[in-house]
């Protein structure tokens, strides 16, 4: 079992910044792969942006050049720089985790409340 523990979400102004965090603990594949994910109200959970255990990115279009996804050197926390945040941004931000192994075990967040004012 994983746990994901995530924090940082909050209100903001357009135009404005935030740092969410997510610290993994338990059962970690050395190769895996987490991610933020992200659902507005009435709409589907969209992805964000993904980090792989060898630090390969990949990002929503909609956020390139804007968010920037990091992980520690112990590689079990996973961090979401989101500059220049739109009212568009606004969601939850949910944090994955998918092992890389033959079960291929994903694992989810809570959830943290992202809001950006216009």
């Amino acid at each position: 079992q994983v746990q994901l523990v995530e924090s940082g979400g909050g209100l903001v102004q357009a135009g404005g910044s935030l740092r969410l965090s997510c610290a993994a603990s338990g059962n970690i594949f050395n190769s895996n792969r987490m991610g933020w994910y992200r659902q507005a109200p009435g709409k589907q959970r969209e992805l964000v942006a993904l980090i792989t255990s060898r630090n390969s990115t990949n990002y929503a279009d909609s956020v390139k050049g804007r968010f920037t996804i990091s992980r520690t050197s112990a590689k079990n926390t996973v961090y979401l720089r989101m500059n220049s945040l739109k009212p568009e941004d606004t969601a939850i931000y949910y944090c994955n985790l998918l092992n890389l192994n033959v079960n291929r075990e994903t694992y989810w967040g809570q959830g943290t409340q992202v809001t950006v004012s216009s």
